[in-house]
């Protein structure tokens, strides 16, 4: 959510009339992700103010763009809570600014919880296995673009920023994953869209009550479980605010996969990978920040996420393997 492409708010505005949205009343731009330019919108329309989010896409092609978007109007409609893009007369979700593809959302209620407690991660169980049961009807396919691929391209590309224990990390953890891709468990894994970025930053509560889930811009074909690590790896691990950054929190983490198997079972190759695809996520996340911090693009405002929390977790998560696969959840068998 940096802001990379500057908005002319005439340009905006015009945007907002041809969505049929209202009058432009503010335009302000968004701090805190690193990928697209997003704006804050008002506007107004028989005299209500509503919200919105504009996204300018600084990476994804015209192309590459219809998956997202249609995949967060199937949601929407099929009861999700996420953002709905604006269509234009002729139906179109996809828009041009500046030059470049851009996109129109409204703006959910409530406010990220960055302290998540129990009924939080419940909650987010909960929706997102509902999210990925919903997805396996969606009939647009396209490849997770930050999955194993993308990791295999960057390692190299940032291993000379890497100190020597740091190198030996993340190739003896790509070498790992790549092992592990190759086994049956790894084929058998359920697949469809996931949303692959579900962090605390990307839902908004009110109170305990979820309101929704956002940004989908990472999201793509891959398994759900997956989906399910790198969320687990956001919301039920201790941060640098609780003292202990990067550790699993055993409560919050049997709370979410409860309530997850409560809408979808795990399969017993998903319960054979867990401790894996922890691993995976974590090194996703640690390998994209460390691109980030190393290799920054120019922003207006840009704040790059320090790497080193997810360098820790996936320490972590390696240290714990052998621990977490002997652990089972008494009501499901999942290791955790």
């Amino acid at each position: 959510m940096a802001v990379y492409t500057e908005v002319p708010q005439d340009e905006a505005a015009a945007l907002m009339r041809s969505l049929n949205l209202g009058e432009l009343t503010a335009l302000r731009g968004i701090q805190g992700g690193i990928e697209n330019t997003n704006y804050f919108v008002t506007t107004l329309r028989d005299g209500i103010e509503t919200e919105h989010v504009l996204t300018v896409f600084e990476r994804l092609s015209f192309a590459q763009l219809p998956y997202y978007l249609q995949l967060m109007k199937h949601l929407a409609t099929h009861g999700i809570p996420v953002p709905e893009p604006a269509a234009d007369a002729r139906g179109e979700l996809l828009h041009t600014v500046q030059g470049k593809p851009a996109a129109v959302v409204d703006k959910l209620a409530g406010s990220s919880n960055l302290r998540p407690g129990v009924p939080h991660c419940e909650a987010v169980g909960a929706m997102l296995a509902r999210m990925h049961l919903a997805g396996r009807e969606f009939a647009l396919q396209q490849p997770n673009l930050r999955g194993l691929p993308w990791w295999n391209e960057t390692v190299p590309v940032v291993l000379p920023y890497l100190d020597e224990a740091q190198s030996a990390l993340i190739r003896s953890e790509l070498a790992y994953q790549n092992h592990t891709a190759s086994l049956p468990a790894y084929a058998a894994l359920p697949r469809g869209p996931v949303h692959a970025d579900l962090f605390r930053d990307n839902v908004m509560f009110d109170g305990e009550t979820l309101c929704g889930f956002f940004d989908f811009y990472f999201a793509g074909h891959d398994s759900f479980l997956f989906d399910l690590a790198v969320t687990l790896n956001d919301w039920c691990i201790f941060h640098g605010d609780e003292g202990a950054d990067g550790l699993h929190d055993d409560t919050r983490a049997r709370a979410m996969l409860a309530a997850y198997q409560s809408v979808r079972p795990l399969t017993p190759a998903e319960r054979q990978l867990l401790p894996a695809m922890l691993r995976a996520g974590a090194l996703r996340f640690w390998l994209s920040r460390l691109w980030d911090w190393y290799l920054p693009r120019e922003a207006a405002m840009l704040k790059p996420h320090d790497p080193g929390h997810f360098e820790r977790v996936l320490r972590e998560r390696v240290r714990q393997a052998r621990q977490l696969s002997a652990s089972l959840v008494e009501d499901g068998g999942v290791p955790v």
